[in-house]
């Protein structure tokens, strides 16, 4: 089995192996994958991350003999890199790895991200406090939503969750059912710490949204853009039109 590396600021990952097919995730910037399968013009992918699959680009992809492991990722909204000597954008939320004076190497190709491995965000000296998380959360408020989205630059519900969460080395599956199967369950609303996960369910009483609950019953999610509204035992309501938009299916608790 091949591995890869996407070393492209961020790319589409695919239901099937057409360009026209539904994204369903996406990879940032230094994200690993199993290579599963290969057509003509993409390949079928596993997500070393999460164990999503989905099909990328194959010329998008750079293939690894080795895996790098990291606990670092990028904090501010984008970071300046060089990849052989030509300059990029990555979004937070990505990847990084030990580098010698700033540089590390993938499949030939040298990456210079201009900083040393402590200007990083260190996910494994974070807790999630009341500033640490809202650190996190408030570069992505008025990021777009966007269907299989997980950067700075368009996000879902579920993505957005993951990316935080992972800014704190808890690792989340990639869907909101999924997610929703992790943890420990909070048996009411009145019972969550800042931090949880709330989920959300439609009409047949299928997992669809997640949110992560903050203090004084506010709740930051992604719908239609990354925002704050307010949650009860019901749901949520728009904080914009009073209206409500989602009804509560569960909470979870993962740290």
């Amino acid at each position: 089995m091949n591995t890869a590396i996407n070393l492209l600021s961020v790319v589409p990952m695919r239901k099937e192996a057409a360009h026209r097919s539904e994204m369903v995730s996406q990879l940032l910037f230094g994200e690993y994958v199993n290579i599963l399968e290969e057509e003509e013009y993409f390949s079928k992918v596993k997500c070393m991350y999460d164990g999503y699959e989905g099909w990328i680009q194959s010329n998008q992809l750079t293939t690894v003999n080795e895996v790098l492991e990291t606990n670092k990722y990028v904090s501010s909204w984008v970071e300046e890199i060089s990849i052989n000597g030509k300059n990029i954008n990555i979004p937070m939320c990505s990847p990084v790895y030990s580098t010698d004076h700033g540089m590390v190497h993938f499949g030939g190709m040298e990456i210079n991200y201009f900083m040393d491995d402590d200007s990083f965000w260190n996910s494994s000296e974070r807790a999630i406090t009341k500033s640490s998380l809202k650190e996190v959360y408030k570069k992505f408020i008025d990021t777009p939503y966007l269907w299989g989205g997980k950067s700075v630059f368009g996000i879902d519900c579920s993505g957005f969750a993951q990316q935080v969460f992972k800014m704190f080395g808890i690792k989340l599956l990639r869907d909101a059912y999924l997610q929703a199967g992790q943890g420990s369950v909070v048996a009411a609303l009145e019972e969550t710490k800042l931090g949880d996960l709330a989920f959300f369910q439609n009409e047949n009483g299928r997992i669809t949204h997640v949110g992560i609950v903050l203090e004084n019953h506010q709740i930051v999610h992604a719908s239609g853009k990354v925002r704050i509204d307010t949650i009860d035992e019901d749901g949520i309501i728009n904080s914009e039109t009073g209206r409500r938009t989602h009804r509560l299916h569960s909470m979870r608790r993962y740290f």
